[in-house]
């Protein structure tokens, strides 16, 4: 069996340059469809961080400011004392979500509305001003899971955004310009040889020609 030329073996490989260059470019194409998305859905995120961060926030100052009246209508220390009675039910359950093709956390808070009678301290000892207080931080608590949830996804979102990017950049300005030079010097490594080739066959015509 007869080994292949040189001149084979290139167009072999300008074949294979130019399949890879086809694949690099529709990678290259899918990836920065991908970072359009993913950069909508981080603004989208963004948002509702925004917003969830500024309900929280107001939730936690009123919850603070029921925290105060009811230190100053009951004192310090009866107000503590009853916090440490307070029935603690509150589970978070820390789950995890796509989106986009990218993981990030779901935050799941268990904790149903208790009764006056069931939050655990003595109904004679206090007055309905520690039920608010107590029911203000249990919300202001969903509040604060539900932001944390947010800001962990948009944070996941930005890093997948910067990794789809390099990727992204790198196809573009290394490896399709690297590939696009090779074919180019093959090309024309090839066209040389097609010329000499040519040359030499219109000479060998001319000596059988002469003689």
């Amino acid at each position: 069996m007869a080994m292949p030329s040189a001149t084979s073996q290139t167009r072999m490989e300008l074949i294979n340059l130019r399949k890879k260059l086809v694949l690099a470019q529709r990678g290259k194409d899918l990836l920065q469809e991908k970072m359009d998305a993913l950069v909508m859905e981080f603004f989208y995120i963004a948002r509702e961080v925004t917003y969830a961060k500024k309900v929280a926030f107001k939730s936690l100052e009123e919850a603070h400011r029921l925290l105060t009246v009811c230190l100053g209508v009951n004192g310090t220390l009866e107000t503590l004392q009853h916090m440490r009675e307070v029935k603690k039910d509150f589970k978070v359950e820390i789950s995890s979500k796509l989106i986009m093709g990218v993981e990030t956390p779901l935050v799941t808070v268990h904790a149903r509305e208790k009764k006056v009678t069931e939050r655990g301290y003595g109904l004679y000892t206090s007055n309905p001003l520690l039920d608010k207080v107590a029911e203000k931080f249990e919300e202001t608590l969903k509040y604060l899971c539900k932001l944390a949830e947010l800001e962990s996804s948009l944070l996941a979102i930005a890093e997948e955004l910067e990794k789809t990017k390099r990727r992204v950049n790198a196809l573009e300005h290394v490896i399709i310009p690297e590939v696009k030079e090779t074919i180019r010097m093959i090309e024309m490594k090839l066209g040389e040889i097609e010329r000499d080739n040519f040359v030499r066959l219109k000479r060998m015509k001319t000596l059988r020609e002469r003689r």
